[in-house]
């Protein structure tokens, strides 16, 4: 076989290992806090715990699902921070989504044939429009 149709090596990193467990009050969301380790599964102080958010907007389209980093150092503190995360990950989401848009709706059309022969596609003013 050769080496364009290989699979990338899938390796774990020991030295970015977490441990994770999940906190969920049920209604508005879940809590994850990734607590890093060691090889051997013992806690790691050398680096920060990690709280991570995770909540669903329900939109005409469907479930929008927000993820976010929580800054904090406990979790009182992460679901205390909870609603002001998941607010602030919410208004950037919709951002993109804005940005999505006007990037959608600048798209050039791109007419098919010569229009130095006296029209697109061979006769005039009956040829074809491309999307890019």
């Amino acid at each position: 076989m050769d080496s364009e149709n290989q699979a990338p090596e899938l390796k774990m990193d020991p030295q970015s290992l977490y441990r994770e467990e999940v906190f969920t009050d049920q209604k508005i969301g879940s809590l994850r806090r990734l607590q890093p380790v060691l090889e051997d599964g013992s806690d790691d102080g050398s680096r920060p715990v990690l709280y991570i958010g995770s909540a669903q907007l329900l939109t005409p389209a469907g479930p929008l699902p927000l993820s976010f980093q929580i800054e904090a150092d406990s979790l009182s503190e992460a679901t205390a921070k909870f609603g002001a995360a998941a607010e602030q990950a919410l208004a950037d989401t919709m951002e993109e989504l804005k940005e999505m848009r006007r990037q959608a709706s600048s798209s050039i059309v791109v007419p098919k044939g010569d229009p130095t022969t006296g029209g697109f596609g061979g006769m005039p003013g009956g040829g074809t429009i491309q999307m890019p």
